[in-house]
């Protein structure tokens, strides 16, 4: 047997590979001196992403199509999902001492499989996310001329009857796409100008549209003689919230800005939750507006908020919302492009993705070649697919990924933390009652009812305990979108399962909840953990089961690509595997552990000869 301990040992080394934690670099703290950004100026990024095609063309097609009047219910249930995700992001951007992205945070608490699907994820999201609101940005233009370009087209290309392709290929859709890529490389002066002055004119447009609104409103318009205020039921104010989750996209970039933030720990949860709630009181004003001004079965689906006035005969103040649109949507793809270029840089900069996405131009410091390579594909994805197609792709994203940022927090939570940490207050008891209440460690008050669960190597317990919870949270929500139809069960078979699974939710919430976490004073923590990031994940995977078949048929897809370019290319030149550092222990047990050992650091930063820069925000 001896011939197979070679073999062991490197399926040992293998395995250990792709759970390896980051380690935080110098350069993530290069920059710290430089904070010039406010809580008001975090609110405002935050603001200005997700006031985009979600508030002038979501909202038609999800009460077009989906939910009537009810997308008032759809945008709250959908704001709900986005503020627990928020809430996570809320405390990784506070507790993480680098530029902040879902990436970032799955890699320096989960490993760095899972944080290349993350960013592998990240990547689709802003690729599809770019092209939907480029598309959307040319509904908008083509209505203005009557819609005389789509007519064009079709008379001139055709119309093609492909699934997921769109009806024609719309070439100002791509045309706008390249025309903002060559924006972003004019680098960071010219998309600066452009990032404070588009989003300023999309606020006076918003606040025009509620008060115009409210003057033309008729309360008929959500009565039973229109169709009653949710003509589609349960069913579709739920498949409505699937699609309006796109509309709140982008409060993470308040994360990504965290270590140009003044105070960080304060300012980056104070900015998501203010950013957030003005957004998704806009959006619910809108879409009341919207179905009150006129019935929603006779809105254009597309550009519903400009047709709306027009159907009332108020035509200059659609071309007010025209424009107002087309700031917004240019905002919009603009952070798109730019968190492109960010992610696959990060990605490269590990070593986890092509070194070329690295590489920064001397003059425009950008990353040239990701914003042609992708402003390409963004293109492409803009002149072929589908509107529809294009926001599923985005949602299916964008719930992944919140959900393993919830599951990450859980993560981190139970994680022991260094001995010299200064998470708090130090216990004034002795050594055996401190290592007693050290996280992942069962609670001492509970240890003589449930003896049973320390029996376990440290941390056992809370991994198992938190399998156990997205299996029971994967099965519940599959019980209750499919119960009735796919599954095709008897009533006694459906009751079973949704009893099951709803103890075993709760049964592993309890076991986590016994278990000590992390306490920290200095910063936001989330609060009800692990609660609040448990409903996230429940909530986030009940809405991706919304989504297609084909969705996720493409989704796979794209996954299996990834994990093709990770095992061909990432797993053998990831810089966390060829680390050899003397004088620094890389620390793999914890993130605190990451951020501690770098702290000396952080008083005096050097500049290593020939390292690359991180790229700035505009």
């Amino acid at each position: 047997m001896a011939w197979g301990l070679p073999s062991t040992a490197s399926l040992v080394r293998f395995c250990q590979k792709l759970k390896q934690l980051k380690t935080l670099e110098e350069s993530t703290r290069e920059t710290a001196l430089q904070r010039h950004l406010t809580t008001w100026d975090l609110t405002l990024l935050g603001v200005g992403a997700m006031m985009g095609f979600g508030l002038y063309v979501l909202t038609g097609i999800v009460a077009k199509e989906m939910a009537g009047p009810a997308v008032v219910v759809s945008f709250s249930v959908a704001a709900v999902a986005s503020l627990l995700a928020a809430l996570c992001y809320a405390e990784f951007g506070a507790r993480v001492p680098g530029r902040g992205s879902a990436y970032l945070f799955t890699y320096v608490s989960m490993g760095e499989l899972l944080a290349f699907l993350v960013g592998w994820i990240m990547l689709l999201w802003c690729l599809i996310g770019g092209a939907a609101t480029a598309r959307a940005c040319s509904s908008y233009l083509d209505s203005t001329f009557s819609h005389r370009i789509r007519s064009f087209t079709e008379s001139h290309v055709g119309i093609w009857q492909v699934p997921f392709l769109a009806q024609y290929p719309d070439f100002l859709a791509a045309g706008i796409t390249l025309l903002a890529s060559a924006f972003i490389s004019c680098g960071a002066r010219v998309t600066s100008w452009l990032s404070h002055t588009l989003p300023a004119i999309n606020l006076v447009v918003i606040l025009f549209i509620v008060i115009l609104g409210c003057v033309l409103a008729r309360p008929h318009n959500w009565s039973t003689e229109e169709g009653g205020f949710a003509p589609f039921g349960f069913s579709g104010i739920m498949a409505g919230a699937a699609t309006c989750f796109n509309a709140f996209l982008g409060f993470d970039v308040i994360a990504t800005y965290n270590e140009e933030a003044q105070n960080p720990k304060r300012a980056v949860p104070m900015a998501i939750a203010i950013s957030l709630g003005l957004v998704a009181g806009a959006y619910i004003l809108i879409s009341t507006v919207l179905t009150l001004v006129v019935p929603w079965h006779s809105l254009e689906p597309f550009w519903a908020l400009a047709d709306a006035f027009y159907q009332r005969g108020y035509s200059w103040a659609g071309f007010i919302v025209m424009a107002g649109a087309i700031c917004a949507m240019t905002t919009v793809l603009l952070g798109y492009l730019f968190a492109l270029r960010i992610m696959a840089c990060a990605m490269a900069t590990d070593g986890l993705f092509f070194q070329v996405f690295a590489d920064m131009h001397t003059q425009m410091q950008v990353t040239m070649v990701g914003i042609l390579v992708f402003g390409v594909i963004m293109a492409l994805l803009a002149l072929l697919l589908d509107f529809e197609a294009l926001v599923q792709f985005v949602s299916i994203s964008a719930l992944l990924t919140y959900t393993f940022v919830a599951t990450s927090i859980i993560v981190l939570r139970f994680q022991k933390p260094p001995p010299s940490s200064s998470m708090g207050p130090v216990s004034p008891v002795g050594t055996e009652q401190a290592s007693a209440s050290e996280p992942g460690q069962l609670r001492p008050a509970l240890r003589p009812y449930l003896g049973f669960l320390g029996g376990c190597w440290p941390g056992a317990t809370v991994a198992w305990a938190l399998g156990v919870l997205v299996a029971s949270a994967i099965t519940l929500d599959c019980v209750l979108v499919f119960g009735d139809s796919a599954l095709h069960l008897p009533l006694w078979g459906y009751t079973l399962l949704l009893l099951l699974s709803s103890v075993m939710f709760l049964l592993s919430l309890l076991v986590l909840g016994a278990h000590q976490q992390q306490r920290r004073q200095d910063t936001f923590q989330v609060p009800l953990v692990p609660l609040t990031p448990a409903l996230s994940i429940l909530l986030n995977i009940f809405l991706m089961l919304q989504l297609s078949s084909l969705t996720w048929l493409r989704f796979s897809i794209w996954l299996l690509i990834g994990l093709a370019v990770y095992f061909g290319y990432g797993i053998r030149h990831s810089k966390e595997s060829q680390r050899e550092r003397p004088g620094l222990t890389a620390p793999r047990g914890s993130l605190e552990e990451t951020v501690q050992a770098l702290q000396p650091l952080s008083q005096t930063p050097v500049q290593k000869p020939g390292h690359a820069e991180q790229p700035t925000s505009p």
